[in-house]
């Protein structure tokens, strides 16, 4: 009997622990899949010695890049993200990190392309924003970073006019704002030039539709929330174990 789990804080909405249950029951599997929320990712090495039957973790916000120096080996594509999800323990017992977000992000978002121009906005900069970088300049996507703080390369919420906001087809947000407890949040944009040629994906799964969504559903455009990818993202950390 294996055992598997989802290191972050502040989990207790996971979708992953559901999603694993769920596939365990019906294929019959006696494996198990556990939430360990902690304050510190530097807990990681004590959960490990506490559970020796573990095969395989997925990691979520805020630790998808403070986990990496923690492990023995990253995947290459894992390394060119710069953040990892997946943790894949092997009969060594070393810790190997991927990158799923990525897969999963990429096939949710088939659904919705092509878009009228090939132009995207980020909304956020840590670690959830990384693999879909990486995806949308796979598929030559021109991109353009959005926080609260401005950085070089990045710009503000109240740098969004019109203008830009109608450039950019693909609206993403990658930020927690909105996420359940809290879900009368959502990034401050310029909703008002939405249209129905925009897609607004929010990368938050709970709840099922955001107040981010709401805002963009109401000027036309198509929405979607994080579940697909999630789904995605899972199936592949799966396969990686199973490997």
């Amino acid at each position: 009997m294996a055992k598997y789990g989802l290191i972050g804080n502040k989990i207790g909405y996971s979708f992953s622990k559901s999603f694993f249950t769920i596939k365990f029951e019906q294929e019959n599997r006696k494996d198990t899949y556990h939430n360990f929320d902690i304050p510190d990712i530097n807990e990681l090495p004590e959960i490990l010695r506490n559970n020796n039957t573990l095969k395989g973790l997925n990691v979520t916000i805020p630790f998808k890049e403070s986990v990496i120096p923690l492990l023995d080996r990253i995947d290459k594509e894992a390394s060119k993200i710069g953040a990892v999800n997946t943790i894949k323990i092997n009969k060594e017992g070393k810790l190997i990190g991927y990158n799923t977000d990525h897969y999963g992000f990429a096939n949710a978002l088939m659904d919705f392309l092509p878009l009228k121009e090939k132009k995207a906005l980020l909304l956020g900069t840590g670690g959830a924003c990384k693999a879909i970088r990486y995806v949308l300049k796979t598929m030559d996507f021109e991109i353009t970073q959005v926080s609260r703080t401005k950085k070089e390369n990045v710009i503000t919420y109240e740098d969004l006019t019109r203008e830009i906001i109608s450039k950019n087809y693909l609206i993403i947000n990658c930020t927690p704002l909105g996420t359940f407890p809290d879900i009368h949040e959502y990034p401050n944009i310029p909703y008002e030039y939405l249209t129905k040629d925009h897609v607004a994906f929010d990368l938050t799964y709970n709840p099922r539709e955001t107040e981010f969504m709401k805002h963009s559903k109401a000027k036309g455009a198509k929405v979607s929330n994080g579940l697909k990818m999630l789904e995605y993202q899972a199936k592949k950390a799966w396969a990686i174990w199973k490997s």
